[in-house]
């Protein structure tokens, strides 16, 4: 069977109209494909997060992933980017929403898209996969350790990432969830509490929680990284997709 992608930067609409950087990701043929919103961990809109959205073209999804620190410096290099980021106090809420609607508005305007979009995050990605189930049209959202779901960042981290669990009531799509028993943003603990929670409202999910893991273990350029859960979450993810988005 033929095998064949495309991966490119790209120029989309974020919030307020402001045009931002975002790379793309496509498999070559005529679809039509389902699509992925691929959202950057903290560290920032890096050569492994790029890879991730190839990933997922090679597996017959389009994928996308904004640079949500575009505003901070669009010629920056990932890491300056994120120092950048942090000084400035980081993205608001609203900022992030826009840049990931038009992310999803430049996806299911493709030629070759199947309409249907999930979303998938890392660390800081994850709660925000996980926001824009609540906030936004898509069809699955997968969040991968998403730290502050439930809980506001503490003060001494240079983040402002309020709890969003407050949202929760508004999703309409299924949730994948995949975390790492020694990770402590979203300890174990927290994670339970955020499984009752979803349960409680009646909300669509499953989630994971794999041993020897913590923070970070998808993450193959890092020490955090974990074979056994990386492989096992890969699969988790994709029978996920298939089942709500293909």
């Amino acid at each position: 069977m033929y095998e064949g992608l495309i991966a490119e930067t790209v120029t989309i609409t974020g919030h307020g109209g402001d045009e931002i950087g975002a790379y793309l990701a496509r498999p070559l043929g005529a679809g039509p494909f389902p699509g992925v919103l691929v959202i950057h961990h903290a560290p920032g809109w890096d050569e492994a997060t790029k890879e991730i959205a190839r990933r997922f073209a090679h597996h017959g999804y389009v994928a996308i992933s904004p640079n949500l620190y575009h505003r901070f410096g669009p010629e920056l290099a990932p890491d300056d980017a994120a120092a950048a980021a942090r000084a400035g106090g980081w993205i608001t809420t609203d900022q992030f929403l826009g840049d990931a609607g038009g992310a999803l508005t430049s996806l299911r305007g493709l030629p070759i898209s199947s309409g249907k979009v999930g979303t998938i995050g890392y660390c800081s990605g994850g709660r925000q996969s996980f926001l824009c189930a609540c906030e936004l049209p898509i069809d699955a959202a997968v969040d991968c350790y998403g730290a502050f779901v439930i809980s506001a960042a503490p003060p001494e981290l240079p983040y402002r990432m309020e709890p969003v669990i407050d949202r929760a009531p508004k999703i309409t799509c299924p949730i994948l969830g995949l975390f790492g028993v020694e990770d402590r943003n979203p300890a174990p603990a927290e994670v339970t509490q955020l499984d009752a929670e979803l349960t409680r409202l009646g909300k669509e999910h499953e989630f994971h929680t794999f041993e020897d893991a913590g923070h970070g273990f998808f993450a193959t350029d890092r020490p955090a990284y974990r074979v056994a859960a990386a492989v096992e979450g890969w699969r988790l993810v994709f029978d996920f997709y298939a089942r709500h988005l293909q």
